[in-house]
């Protein structure tokens, strides 16, 4: 029970929310967006408190605050959005990527193309480790391990 009127129940991979024993709202148990929102939404209905919610659901409640404010501002799309914010560099686009391959070819170090550039060496080395870019052989490291021993 979150309130006195108001539980909540899972049931064959569903999480079923419950106001006077009737079903409200539902979601596939483990969808954080969609309990983001129901929650957010039994709040700003009235049917429970932040600490209701924080208390059921062992949630800070700072972060049932920023959901609700979130719900509240921003609207149902802010849960729900297709893009993600995660694995995506808007500086290294297409003709950025064939400049910065090009000075890698001429032998430049990843720090003064970023810097050329106007973007974080970081950024660069990172899509050298994805593979969107290629290191010159020039600057390859040869480990000391390959290096003929000494007699």
């Amino acid at each position: 029970m979150i309130t006195m009127t108001l539980g909540v129940r899972e049931h064959d991979g569903t999480v079923f929310y419950l106001h006077s024993g009737m079903p409200i709202y539902s979601h596939v148990a483990g969808d954080l967006n969609k309990f983001r929102y129901v929650t957010s939404n039994l709040l700003l209905m009235g049917l429970c408190g932040n600490q209701d919610i924080a208390d059921a659901f062992h949630v800070s409640i700072d972060s049932v605050a920023r959901w609700k404010k979130k719900l509240s501002e921003e609207g149902e799309s802010a849960f729900f959005k297709e893009e993600s914010r995660h694995g995506r560099s808007h500086k290294l686009l297409p003709d950025v990527l064939e400049r910065i391959q090009a000075k890698l070819d001429e032998g430049h170090s990843a720090y003064s193309i970023a810097k050329d550039e106007g973007i974080s060496e970081g950024s660069i080395r990172y899509a050298i480790k994805q593979g969107r870019l290629k290191k010159s052989p020039t600057q390859i490291k040869i480990s000391n391990n390959s290096q003929p021993e000494e007699r």
